[in-house]
């Protein structure tokens, strides 16, 4: 990693204004990232790096030097990472995201004297032309850069300040002179580019694996209500899985007025329980707890226990009420009111949600509004939660998300978000840049090869990458899509490999997708049945279940870095006789440092058998063109033996419609043998 050097903040504090500005030569444009030029945040984890780049350059002939600056919120001194000039006055930095919170960053660059000085001595030399000026001149520049200097490094600079006017020419290209002028530079005249915001998140928020259950479904009796203690017994079971968030649908009080019935009927029977996005009744609202689950410190026995797996729960924001929503009562100016009086329910004809009321956010009281919807996170986070999933944001004021999370991660910088906010692709990523840490994505509906590459593409590839997460759902309680109805096997394990594997956050909606749930309502892209109107009961010990292939998948996740990032993704060509096979798609991640290179390969095709010949740019993968290496499948256990940019591979859905490999070389030449 580039040397770190810290400065004050006086003197180098970005968009400060430059006194001397008149004499400011340098011109910094184009940095990047910059997010709608530095209104919003980019992002990152802790511990990884950012890198920046900029135009930077001047006018004449003069050497330039330009350094990267940046500090944490609250840090009384800027921190700065030397750029290095590519080509056409393009340069490079970059800097390590060091801890959790908000950060900034900016450019500084100056004409470097010392070093057009240096770089003309070099060429008097070789001509053998240097003059007693010329070294005087270096001699003035090495003397100001004394009295700027302190100690060791000023003492330093006298004694080369004597030499040269002694006419010591050898010494104007001493490494050390150059390192002590560069630490001790002249920058009055420096050009500041404009500071730019950073948000540095923990680990999970790049890489995390989801598990989606109903509270109340989690009884092994039929018909009876699941309780807290319910899911705290299913813990070993998706600790057993593999995933690390727990994502529980919203456990507050339901509405009676209007509840919905089976399969979203208009009305309930007596003792359907109603859906949960029908928030609040007379126990309570979105502070509440619905009574048949448990109490509060039941809910904290659960985040405790969960805690110790290695799991975090995640709750559940649906900012919406029941009519019968303690706020309906109290604060009836937080909702549209028609002009007969009556409260306008949610609705997007012809369908129609009369058991849930939306808020107003240009209400006259929209102030009180905000304070008490931050509440929600607030109260909950005093209870342990640090994630929330939170339902159709894009119905909610883009401002109110802005100042909410933004006040809420001053005080719990750990917290984090996702954005679920199936819309427009420019809401959806105005939603990200205002402070979700991850969304879902359109992956549900991006089902053939030329789509999830293009999709993959733009996710990763573009600009979009610096505030955009995405988290890949096969399915949710909401969403089944037509590729399933059909139940094939290889489908369900086909889009479960590609979830896992083309991002680092991905996550399903349990029990429903392991045992391979199904059948739709109707047209409609939802599961019959639909446990957001009624209790289930699943039997977890099915043996056609997916449960191993899925534990095996978040191992596979867990012990390759390549697959905890999302930016270093690569397709690549599968072809049978110089034609592309489209239903074979290929990929490869590799770490940052290069060393773990995983290779997915899924047929698309549910049913026929699917081959081709592939072709890896090994060059790009640290292989050499005459290098044989083998492939080792971490989903089956065996180790092909590969040759060359093109090899062979076969699929077959009826067996398994995945190959997940690691690139791996043999030691010598001799264990080649063992894999052939």
């Amino acid at each position: 990693m580039i040397e770190e050097q810290t400065l004050t903040a006086e003197l180098i504090a970005p968009g400060a204004p430059n006194l001397d500005e008149g004499r400011s030569r340098v011109v910094i444009e184009g940095v990047t990232p910059a997010i709608d030029g530095g209104r919003f945040a980019i992002k990152r984890v802790a511990g990884e790096a950012v890198e920046v780049e900029a135009d930077i350059f001047t006018d004449s002939h003069d050497a330039l030097s330009a350094v990267l600056c940046y500090r944490a919120d609250g840090d009384a001194e800027w921190a700065e990472a030397p750029m290095e000039p590519l080509v056409n006055d393009r340069w490079r930095g970059e800097f390590v995201a060091a801890r959790v919170g908000r950060a900034s960053y900016s450019v500084l660059a100056w004409v470097d004297h010392f070093k057009s000085w240096a770089r003309d001595m070099a060429k008097r030399i070789a001509a053998d032309s240097v003059t007693q000026v010329d070294l005087e001149i270096g001699a003035r520049l090495a003397a100001a850069a004394q009295a700027r200097a302190g100690g060791a490094d000023a003492a330093r600079l006298g004694t080369y300040v004597a030499a040269l006017r002694a006419g010591a020419r050898s010494l104007a290209l001493e490494p050390e002179l150059a390192a002590l002028m560069a630490r001790h530079a002249e920058r009055r005249f420096a050009t500041r580019s404009p500071e730019l915001p950073l948000t540095v998140d923990r680990e999970r928020a790049a890489f995390s694996a989801w598990y989606e259950l109903f509270p109340r479904s989690t009884s092994p009796e039929p018909g009876r209500h699941g309780t807290f203690r319910d899911v705290e017994a299913r813990l070993p079971y998706i600790a057993e899985l593999g995933f690390d968030v727990l994502y529980l649908t919203p456990i507050h009080p339901i509405g009676h007025t209007f509840r919905k019935g089976k399969d979203n009927s208009p009305a309930a029977q007596p003792g359907e329980p109603g859906s949960p996005y029908a928030v609040g009744n007379e126990h309570g609202g979105h502070k509440s707890i619905h009574p048949e689950l448990g109490t509060l410190d039941d809910f904290r026995s659960l985040v405790r226990a969960a805690r110790e797996l290695g799991i975090e729960i995640a709750l559940d924001n649906a900012f919406q009420c029941s009519p019968d929503h303690p706020y309906v009562r109290e604060h009836p100016d937080w909702f549209y009111v028609r002009p007969d009086g009556s409260i306008q329910y949610a609705e997007n004809p012809p369908k129609k949600y009369q058991d849930v009321y939306p808020f107003n956010f240009e209400s006259d009281d929209w102030r009180a509004l905000w304070d008490e919807l931050k509440s929600f996170f607030s109260f909950w986070a005093e209870q342990g939660v640090r994630i929330f999933r939170v339902d159709n944001p894009h119905t909610k004021a883009f401002g109110f998300w802005e100042w909410c999370i933004g006040e809420l991660k001053r005080e719990y910088p750990d917290l984090i978000f996702l954005s679920e906010a199936f819309t427009r692709p420019k809401v959806m990523y105005r939603l990200a840049k205002l402070g979700f840490s991850q969304s879902y994505t359109y992956f549900a509906w991006r089902t053939t090869k030329a789509e999830l590459t293009e999709y993959m593409t733009e996710l990763t590839q573009t600009p979009v990458r610096e505030f955009f997460r995405p988290n890949f759902w096969p399915t949710t309680h909401d969403i089944l899509t037509p590729q399933y109805y059909d139940g094939y096997r290889a489908t369900f394990i086909a889009r479960l490999a590609l979830a896992a594997t083309l991002t680092a956050n991905y996550g399903i909606y349990g029990p429903a997708y392991e045992l391979m749930l199904h059948t739709p309502v109707g047209a409609r892209e939802e599961y019959i049945d639909n446990e957001k109107y009624e209790l289930r009961v699943w039997d977890l010990d099915d043996p056609r279940s997916l449960r191993p292939l899925i534990a095996r998948l978040n191992r596979i996740r867990r012990e390759n870095p390549a697959l905890q990032r999302d930016t270093s993704i690569r397709f690549h060509a599968v072809e049978n006789n110089y034609v592309p096979n489209d239903q074979l798609i290929a990929y490869t991640k590799q770490s940052p440092d290069g060393r773990n290179v995983v290779l997915v390969v899924v047929n698309l095709d549910p049913v026929h058998v699917q081959s081709g010949w592939l072709r890896l740019p090994l060059a790009d993968l640290g292989i050499g063109e005459g290098d044989r290496f083998y492939v080792h499948d971490m989903l089956s256990e065996t180790r092909y033996a590969w040759a060359g940019e093109w090899n062979f591979v076969q699929l077959d859905p009826a067996q398994m419609p995945v190959h997940v490999f690691r690139l791996e070389r043999p030691r010598d030449e001799r264990s080649f043998d063992y894999y052939l």
